[in-house]
């Protein structure tokens, strides 16, 4: 009974506790409006002065607030772009007005990326860039992807319209390995095909919440990969930017039917995000692109073994080979078919003898417009729960998905069709640590390789050589026998070398299947669906990532002696290619990596220096591990005006694909991976390889030996400065950097005999053709690293300056050179050695502020381009982009017209890469913040 009587007080006292605390709760209600236009702002922070807790404003501007304390109380008003505004509140039936008063922001942006923990653009320690939602909004380019190609030191490579790939500070190319992208916090680099998909999957334009770039060393605190820098995409807070948002992008493409017809361009997205309570918010998102993409169309006669484009066309060079045609790769001497004429009819032997050693040709290739459908679709859809479990910790659910066909270049040109990807993550944050985990799907559908596919459509239509067990057995029917034949006949007949060439050529090609045809459908549909294991050019591709992440924030115990963050992660590759990719045609390979860092804040001379000193640690299982290091200081030389110095290391293991990779496609050579495993299976010790150089080619080939494959590393020291002057209106960014390579990885082209006779490389007439005939030489791709250090350095110089009347001009100048190659190294560098951009633009013009516009103007020097695709100089080019806007305030809706190439002069980034040309497009968007 007394036990009873006690549970009965205790439940009495909580009901009084519970009702005394509900009856001092206030729901405080009001409106942000700016005052210089009457707009509502949305996503504006409400919070209480010394009092945990707070809100945002909604797309209307209004909010509600709960205060579980007294009144009165001072709420604080704050967003980038306004003055803060303190208004204190005595009547919780007050309604609250905010009329917010527009500031500059330039430098005021806080930014996340340079340290792991928030603190204003200008203090930071390294460069960096940001792009904000009111920026992408503001741009005239089509995707947030394509402005952060206009960024100060930003290179950008298009491998197609979806297929852009950022760099900074060199060593750039399609899928670039050195610069780690970053999607709310997942590594968004596909695991198995070994390039960032953040134009394929995640984010939607809506969703994007800002870009944080961060050029150079940056493993320190982001991990492997971080070599020439980090891109870090942040997604909206469903609590904070809440709503539907659509917006509907409808242009055209291809205006001057260079390529192909006139057509359209599609681009349609939305995002619904709701707060249920203030206890639970989700979103959605979705985007869907459509168009006809830009191709390849670089027609240049090109030698795929020295990597140069050569004179001639397909009628003027028997073994001409097109940069963007595919099918005619392989050159095949067919003096070896004429030799065994002369045995079989001695007659003609005297003049057979009288030709030259050797004399190559190549079968007939497609166009890429013939053979790669130009229909780029891209289908991606998101979502997000977020549950506040406490008052200061979420935890997440979110994931990410697409689908869709584009084209991409590696060392060969691919067309990636029906394309899946997914991430999924789950998490936990609270303002001082986090945790979070996640996984990376992939599947490559029926994605293809171009070359490999030609290759073998030809030999499916009509066999170069009949092979018997790898031993040549011709028949008259083979395409390389009625060549020779009509060949040797023409020129018995007088015609000259290049008549007869072209004839036998015609002959060898009667009833070739052309493009758009049912025979040609059948063979192309029938050799892409079949996996490049069994001569076809499919990838079977389901490679999944699954990854660990934690971090915390020790400063409210350490704040005295420092502010202190440690964090950890671990990561698992499953390689699953069934043999098209990966060595794993008899089992999925599993790749374990784990890292952890540290990292120290001090601040000295009353915040006039700040010290930041990082540490991480990372192991590979097939690598020995890496330790890197940072050290940094920020001077405060005068309000708004810092120096900032720091030294760092970054590194990177080798991809996936450089562990592992068993890859042979068409008559390129074989790709290995660079573990000793590859060595010893192709028997590198008993059957030495040979360097395929020049030393090869006159008949003293010189033995290629591998040391252990090891992790590429880089050691950058950077001095910068960034301030604001000319009363805060001239924002000034300028830097410095040098770096020192070492252990460079770049892949190696060797020979090997079939049967470990040498005298197939010794005799300098017919070595070079060897390297073409599979049942003499076998040629390998391996990865290795270059001896030597490789040097790098460059500058930038970034001018912001905020004009009268909401005129708004950027400046930027930048340069990057490479030193100190070791011969015979392709290093890749790929950087023009000046680019410059300016852009003048304005939000806000006329009597209603309602017009706005965007001009932004972008030049490049030339680059000496090197890739595993193809080399040769691209031209320095210029590219001029703008948009017009006008929003209609009550109606939230901004309708822009927009151009990019606005004089539709093509270009290439990338060298066998898609020409760009202009598009033009009118936008509609609602609600978009």
């Amino acid at each position: 009974m007394r036990k009873s009587f006690n549970i009965l007080i205790a439940f009495t006292i909580a009901n009084i506790c519970s009702i005394s605390a509900i009856a001092q709760i206030s729901r405080i209600s009001g409106n942000v409006k700016n005052i210089s236009t009457s707009e509502a702002v949305s996503a504006v922070s409400i919070t209480v002065k010394g009092y945990g807790g707070g809100t945002f404003t909604d797309g209307k501007g209004n909010f509600k607030l709960d205060v579980n304390k007294p009144l009165p109380v001072t709420l604080v008003i704050s967003s980038v772009g306004y003055e803060l505004q303190e208004i204190e509140v005595n009547n919780p039936s007050e309604f609250v007005q905010v009329n917010f008063k527009p500031a500059s922001a330039l430098g005021q942006e806080v930014v996340i990326a340079a340290t792991r923990t928030p603190s204003r653009i200008l203090e930071s320690p390294v460069t960096i860039e940001r792009l904000s939602a009111a920026i992408i909004r503001n741009s005239p380019a089509p995707s947030y992807y394509d402005i952060v190609g206009n960024l100060k030191g930003v290179d950008m490579v298009t491998a197609s319209l979806n297929f852009k790939t950022p760099s900074t500070r060199g060593f750039n190319g399609s899928g670039n390995l050195r610069l780690n992208q970053i999607m709310d916090g997942m590594d968004n680099q596909a695991p198995g095909l070994n390039f960032s998909l953040g134009s394929v999957i995640g984010l939607t334009e809506l969703d994007v919440e800002s870009v944080e770039l961060l050029p150079g060393a940056s493993s320190a605190l982001y991990g492997p990969g971080g070599m020439n820098g980090a891109l870090l995409i942040n997604s909206k807070n469903p609590f904070k930017y809440q709503g539907l948002s659509l917006q509907v992008k409808n242009g055209i493409m291809h205006v001057d039917d260079r390529s192909k017809p006139t057509s359209a361009y599609f681009n349609w997205s939305l995002r619904w995000a709701k707060k249920i309570s203030e206890k639970f918010a989700f979103k959605i998102g979705g985007e869907y692109i459509q168009a006809k993409d830009w191709i390849g169309d670089d027609y240049r006669n090109y030698n795929r073994l020295a990597g140069t484009v050569l004179p001639g066309t397909r009628t003027t060079d028997p073994a001409y080979n097109g940069v963007n045609t595919y099918g005619d790769d392989g050159a095949y001497d067919i003096r070896t078919i004429l030799n065994s004429i002369a045995q079989a009819v001695p007659f003609y032997a005297p003049y057979i003898n009288g030709l030259p050693a050797s004399i190559p040709v190549s079968r007939t290739g497609y166009l890429e417009k013939e053979v790669v459908d130009p229909t780029t679709v891209n289908f991606k859809v998101s979502g997000a729960l977020d549950f506040k479990v406490a008052s200061n910790t979420d935890l997440l659910l979110s994931g990410y998905w697409g689908t869709g066909n584009t084209v991409y270049t590696g060392n060969d040109r691919y067309s990636l069709k029906d394309l899946k990807m997914g991430q999924y993550k789950i998490e936990l944050n609270s303002p001082n640590w986090f945790l979070r985990g996640y996984t990376t799907q992939e599947n490559a559908g029926e994605a293809f390789s171009v070359t490999s596919t030609m290759g073998y459509f030809n030999e499916a239509w009509k066999p170069t050589v009949t092979l018997n067990n790898g031993v040549p057995t011709p028949l008259p029917t083979d395409w390389l026998i009625q060549y020779a034949s009509v060949f040797l006949e023409n020129k018995l007949g007088g015609q000259s070398d290049i008549t007869a060439h072209n004839n036998a050529r015609a002959f060898a090609d009667q009833g070739r299947p052309l493009p758009g045809t049912e025979e040609f459908r059948q063979i192309f549909d029938k050799i892409r669906s079949t996996p490049i294991s069994k001569n076809g050019g499919l990838f079977v591709d389901r490679t999944n990532l699954y990854s660990a992440e934690g971090q915390y924030n020790f400063s409210q115990w350490t704040s005295k002696v420092a502010d202190i963050i440690i964090g950890a992660n671990y990561k698992r590759y499953v390689l699953n290619s069934e043999g098209t990719i990966f060595a794993d045609s008899a089992a999925k390979i599993g790749i374990n990596e784990y890292g952890a860092y540290i990292q120290a804040t001090r601040r000295l001379l009353n915040d006039r220096l700040k010290l930041i000193l990082s540490g991480r640690f990372d192991k590979n299982e097939n690598f020995t591990g890496k330790f890197t290091p940072r050290l940094s200081a920020v001077i405060k030389v005068a309000p708004e005006n810092f120096i900032r110095l720091s030294y760092q290391s970054a590194y990177r293991f080798g991809s996936t694909q450089q562990q592992w990779i068993n890859l042979k496609i068409s008559s390129n050579p074989r790709l290995l991976g660079g573990l000793k495993t590859f060595q010893d299976y192709y028997k590198f010790n008993s059957n030495p390889v040979y360097g395929v150089d020049e030393n090869l080619f006159r008949g003293n080939p010189q033995v290629r030996n591998f040391n252990k494959f090891k992790a590429e590393t880089v050691n950058s020291f950077e001095v910068g400065y960034k301030g604001l002057v000319v009363h805060k209106k001239l924002l000034i960014d300028l830097y410095g950097y040098y770096g020192i390579n070492n252990d460079f990885i770049a892949r190696t082209v060797v020979a090997q005999s079939v049967n470990g006779n040498i005298d197939v490389f010794t005799n300098p007439a017919t070595a070079r053709a060897n390297l073409t005939d599979p049942t003499k030489v076998t040629v390998y791709s391996v990865p290795t690293n270059v001896e030597g250090k490789v040097k790098t350095y460059g500058f930038g110089l970034g001018l912001d300056y905020t004009l009268p009347h909401n005129f708004f001009a950027n400046v930027n100048f930048s340069s990057d050179k490479l030193s100190d190659v070791p011969e015979n190294f392709e290093a890749q560098f790929n950087a023009p050695l000046y680019r410059v951009g300016a852009a003048l633009s304005n939000t806000g013009l006329g009597h209603n502020k309602r017009w706005g516009f965007n001009v932004a103007w972008r030049w490049q020097d030339k680059v000496d381009y090197t890739g595993d695709f193809a080399s040769g100089e691209l031209p320095a080019f210029h590219s001029v982009d703008g948009q017009v806007s006008y929003k209609f305030p009550v109606q939230k809706i901004l309708v822009k017209l927009g151009e990019t190439n606005v004089f539709n002069q093509y270009y290439r980034n990338g060298f066998g890469n898609a020409s760009v040309g202009g598009l033009y497009y009118i936008s509609i968007g609602y609600n978009l913040f």
